[in-house]
Formats: structure tokens, sequence, C-alpha cells
């Protein structure tokens, strides 16, 4: 009895065969494992600009018909290939922030600059895993007298929770947790950060004994910082904050500018940033804030043994660049935005982040926040603000990062048509016809996703 091969096995076989199998195989394996890629339907021509001369005309036939183009998704959880990448970039942008290198000078290295965590305040106790000294302590201990919440619920816990605990991040009492708030949180949390920036800056100049438009005439506040998800839903800021001289990380800061300075700024401003929230009247009213827990370190441009405070340039890099590439899914929500209210009987989400969406989709529907576009965040908690930002002058930037590859292969291409010493120019036609993979290009990307993960480990 004759075995019969899996669809996607023949399919490739039967590729095999065919004369543009070798064009159709670069074609999918140059994309580098990417999961969704996108297909263009068109035709280029390079032309010498010196002369005038056509000297190669290519178009999608080529290719089997199509030519694919990596997604370039950021989310792990969309495509791990092409944000790999783009974790890659974003480690080089904030490492040479802190360094220098990409155009970035090496003084910078010398600037003064912490790294910084802003949390999110507490809506109401969660389970939460606590270590001390390499131990485990009880969650939530309470005295005697005080073991029930308002609703009856126990107010405390006292189990020590496994890392892989489901009940972590989950409120102790669904009805004492402050749903509205975390969502309302989430919907201005980008609001908060901006606030903060404008805040630490008037800070610094005070300090420094300065009005705003002088500091502005000697130094300049530079930061890049990344949200992170906690498993209770909310984010986290992580952010390099860095203090150069009036014209960025090419000029040296003032003398008075030290990391200790920068740190009691940071410090001093979190507690006082404050924001009112919409709706007063339907929900009552909502001070918005930062949570209390402020973390700041100073970075250092080398690493440090494991058990000393300041944070080295490459661990903070790698730290903001890992989060860069995470969503809410991290929290234990969903990759893709929710269109309607029925969806949400069949999300599989756990019982704490179906609220928090629960959440947002009521609010969404109420004129008083409907600015907010709640419900086209729902799927992120409320969230609806950049993952990972900079300011213009901290460092290079994404876009530069990703010209200077694509030059490099056009210049590699350029030499394996034997045109690397003529001036030339690519002039195209290019138009969007679909995403994915057929079965065949789906077994042989999945196969160089599997190589990559097999040399990385």
């Amino acid at each position: 009895m004759t075995a019969t091969l899996p669809q996607s096995v023949a399919a490739l076989v039967a590729k095999a065969s065919r004369p543009e199998f070798g064009a159709w195989h670069r074609n999918v394996v140059r994309l580098g494992g990417c999961t969704n890629p996108i297909h263009l339907v068109g035709a280029a021509t390079v032309y010498d600009t010196t002369t005038g001369a056509a000297l190669l005309t290519y178009g999608s036939d080529v290719y089997g018909g199509r030519l694919l183009t990596a997604c370039g998704n950021r989310r792990a959880s969309v495509c791990p290939a092409c944000s790999a990448l783009y974790r890659a970039d974003t480690y080089q942008l904030v490492r040479a922030g802190l360094v220098g290198g990409k155009n970035v000078p090496e003084v910078v290295s010398g600037h003064p600059r912490v790294f910084a965590t802003l949390t999110a305040p507490g809506y109401g106790p969660v389970h939460t895993r606590r270590e001390r000294d390499g131990r485990v302590r009880p969650c939530r201990p309470r005295r005697q007298g005080e073991d029930l919440c308002p609703h009856g619920a126990p107010a405390g816990c006292h189990e020590r929770h496994p890392a892989d605990d489901p009940r972590l991040g989950e409120p102790l009492c669904p009805r004492c947790y402050d749903y509205a708030g975390a969502v309302l949180w989430h919907a201005f949390a980008g609001r908060l950060w901006h606030r903060f920036g404008l805040e630490l800056k008037r800070e610094v100049a005070r300090r420094a004994g300065l009005s705003r438009t002088e500091f502005g005439e000697v130094a300049r506040l530079s930061y890049a910082k990344v949200a992170e998800y906690q498993r209770r839903g909310l984010v986290h800021f992580h952010a390099v904050i860095r203090i150069d001289g009036p014209d960025g990380p090419d000029s040296a800061p003032p003398g008075w500018a030290t990391v200790p300075l920068l740190a009691d700024a940071v410090h001093a401003v979190v507690g006082r940033v404050r924001l009112s929230a919409p709706g007063a009247g339907v929900i009552g009213p909502r001070v918005l804030h930062f949570g209390a827990q402020v973390d700041v370190r100073p970075v250092t441009s080398y690493r440090r043994s494991a058990g000393e405070r300041p944070a080295s340039a490459s661990s903070v890099a790698g730290y903001i660049a890992k989060y860069a590439t995470k969503g809410a899914e991290s929290a234990g929500a969903v990759d893709g935005r929710i269109r309607q209210a029925r969806e949400m009987v069949v999300l599989p989400v756990r019982a704490h982040v179906l609220r928090m969406i629960g959440a947002c989709w009521w609010l969404g529907g109420l004129p008083e926040f409907e600015p907010l576009g709640l419900r086209r965040w729902a799927h992120m908690l409320g969230y609806g603000g950049h993952f990972s930002t900079k300011s213009r002058r901290y460092s290079t930037t994404l876009t530069a990062l990703r010209q200077a590859r694509t030059d490099h292969r056009a210049k590699q291409q350029r030499a394996s048509l034997g045109v690397a010493d003529r001036p030339t120019v690519t002039v195209g036609r290019w138009r969007y016809a679909g995403r994915g993979y057929s079965p065949a290009a789906a077994l042989l990307a999945a196969s160089v996703r599997q190589g990559g993960a097999s040399h990385g480990a």
C-alpha cells in the first residue's frame, strides 16, 4: 500500500520540478521565515544614470507570479521572524543613545542618564508572587479580623504562589476591583507620560536655578521608552532618560547636570503628575496618576555584577528591545481587534482580562467616553498608545536603520548583477496582490524558521 504524501509536501515536490523553482525558492527563503508575507505584482527596471541605458528588467513572473516581501510586524505573537528584526533594530537604537554608534558620538556615554520604571496605580488587590532572599513569601497576608472584603470575599491570601499559577494577576475580589478606573488609566497613559516629560523638564530647570527658556539654551532632555504589560493587565513604562547639551548628544551637558540630580527630579515629578478623567457624572470622579512604586537607576556603559544597582547599557537596551515586540497578549489578551460584542463570548482569555475588555466595551459605548476610542482598543485593554517611542534627538531612528539595511542589500544585488561600479537607479511599479503562503511555500517557510531557531539555540 502506497502512503499518500501530505498536500504541502506533494505541492513542494511538484514545485521543485518546475524551471522557476530556483527563483521561487530564493523568494521564500530570503523572507527569513516571515509568517504572513505581502504579495506584490509588477515589474522594475534598473537604469544606468550616466547613459540612461536599461541594464536589467525583472518582474513578479520571475518569482512564480508574485514577489513576496516580509510583513514587518513588530509583535512576536504575530510574526516571530519580523519581530526578531524589529527587536534587533530597537536594541541598536537604544544602545546607540547610551554608548554611541549609528552616527551618535561616543561622548554620549558620559552624559547623565537613568533607567526609570513608572508603574500603574493599584485598582484593587490581585494575587501576586512575592520573593525575598530567594524565598517565596505569602501572597497578601492579613491580620486577624481583616479576613473579608465588603462583598464577603477573602481580603487576603496566605498562599505562596508558584510562578505558573493561573491566579497571578487575578483580583482577590472582582467586585472590589475598579475596572472602569483601570481602562481609563490605560486610555490616558500616553498623556500621563507626555505630562511627565514636561514636568520633568521644569523640575530639572528649577533644581538648576533656571527658567524653562534658559534651560533650553543650555540643556536638553532625551528619552527612549517602552510599555510592558503586567499580569494584572496594566502597563508599566520603562525609560532611558538622558541630559544632553542644547544640541542633543553631540553637545556636552552643563556642569550642574548630574545623575543624582536627574534621579531625584524623576522621583519628585512622578507623584505630581495628575489628570482628571472624563465622565465623572457617569462613573464618579477619577484622578489618573502613576503608581507609588518608582524605580530609578543610573546607567553605566559597562556591565556590573548582579548585586549592584546600576544597570549596564547593554542590559537596558536588551530589556527595552524585548518588550518592544510584545503586546497585550503577554497579559493574556488577544492579538486582533474586537469588532462586535458577541465576539467576547468566545475569546480565549481569563476572567480578569475579559472583564477589562468588557469595561472598554461598556464605557466606549457611552457618549462621554466616545473620543477615547475604547472599543477600538478593547483588545489592548484600553491602551492605544505606542509601545516603544523616543524623543527626536535621543539617537538614530528605526527608519535610518532600515534604510541602511536596504542600501546594503541593494549594493549586494548590484554586485551580483555585475553593475556594482556603475551608478544606477531602479524604477518600478508594484501593486498589492494578497498575503500569506501557498501550501508549498508555507512548508518551506516553516523549515526556514526551524533552521533559524536551531541556529539560535
